[in-house]
């Protein structure tokens, strides 16, 4: 078990560790040799030893970290959007019970995963 899997085991609210597990599932779809560890101490998902992206469940918001202000405004326009969504330079925040959309998720994670690979 790694820290991804620790941590989405922690997480109490059902409807919260399914979201959090959806966008961990969909970013090693983009990125199929992902590999659990962490970044800045969230679980994560590395990529060649670089962290690719977190989420984590916060006090009021569920939150997405590509640990990339060049990937959360290469998608800022599709956040917007979201209703009870929003982003910050390095997080995207949105409400337990409105998700955000697949393609949003898989834009940021290629995106984060070309940034990686240079």
């Amino acid at each position: 078990m790694g820290a991804v899997d620790e941590y989405l085991a922690g997480v109490e609210d059902p409807d919260d560790r399914a979201a959090l597990a959806r966008v961990y599932a969909l970013a090693r779809e983009v990125v199929p040799d992902a590999e659990q560890g962490t970044g800045y101490r969230m679980p994560a998902l590395k990529h060649r030893g670089k962290v690719l992206i977190s989420a984590i469940r916060a006090a009021r918001h569920l939150g997405v970290y590509p640990f990339s202000a060049a990937a959360v405004a290469a998608v800022s326009a599709q956040v917007a959007e979201i209703d009870g969504a929003d982003a910050s330079t390095g997080a995207i925040r949105f409400r337990p019970g409105t998700p955000i959309p697949d393609d949003l998720i898989r834009a940021l994670v290629a995106f984060r995963s070309a940034e990686i690979e240079g």
